[in-house]
């Protein structure tokens, strides 16, 4: 549980003023693993600030998922932040990879708090241009990459975003992030396990 005082010393660079609108206005939240907090095609009244956890920010088409990009400790979601800011729908689900805790921004308070604050501001400018380079990362491993290089990719991400390894992650839940069939995955963890890449246990797979 992250309490108060820990958040107002993990936004210290925004400056108190900030700090204390933020806090007046945004309620912080302890959210489980699993949890979707965004749907795709529901009006966004608050942006997601993560304070600790990961959460995934991911498209769907019919029974098929694309993962997008992660959102890790105090960064945002800038798919959400234009959204709340235009009063649209969103075009994303975002879901708590870990358990987190959040800080939920009224969007309306965003959209009057960017222009008096620079530093606000900052934070979900900055934004852009992280994911537009993780979108940019996902458009050449699908278009240029073969799907074992892609999904030895994706897990080796996962390793390095959750800090675990082994991952404890099933082959459908793989499969619906990269957008394919968990028999194509099974089939691509044997190949990566003969090429001694990653090791297949009982409810995990470990990158060597």
């Amino acid at each position: 549980m992250t309490n108060t005082q820990d958040i107002e010393k993990r936004l210290s660079h925004f400056g108190q003023d900030v700090i204390s609108k933020i806090i007046e206005a945004s309620s912080v939240v302890e959210v489980p693993k699993g949890t979707e907090i965004i749907r795709e095609g529901q009006y966004i009244k608050t942006v997601p600030l993560v304070v600790e956890g990961l959460v995934k920010v991911f498209t769907r088409q019919e029974d098929k998922e694309l993962l997008l990009y992660y959102i890790q400790a105090f960064e945002s979601c800038v798919m959400s932040f234009s959204a709340g800011l235009k009063n649209e729908k969103s075009k994303v689900f975002a879901i708590t990879e870990e358990n987190s805790t959040i800080i939920l921004i009224p969007s309306g308070k965003i959209s009057l708090w960017i222009n008096e604050y620079p530093k606000l501001n900052e934070l979900f400018y900055s934004q852009y241009d992280i994911r537009y380079l993780d979108l940019l990362e996902t458009i050449n491993h699908l278009l240029f990459d073969k799907l074992d290089k892609r999904l030895l990719s994706y897990l080796k991400e996962k390793v390095a975003l959750t800090g675990k390894n082994p991952l404890i992650i099933s082959h459908r839940e793989i499969a619906n992030e990269l957008g394919t069939a968990r028999e194509v995955i099974s089939r691509l963890i044997k190949k990566l396990e003969k090429e001694n890449k990653v090791k297949q246990l009982k409810d995990s797979v470990k990158i060597l």
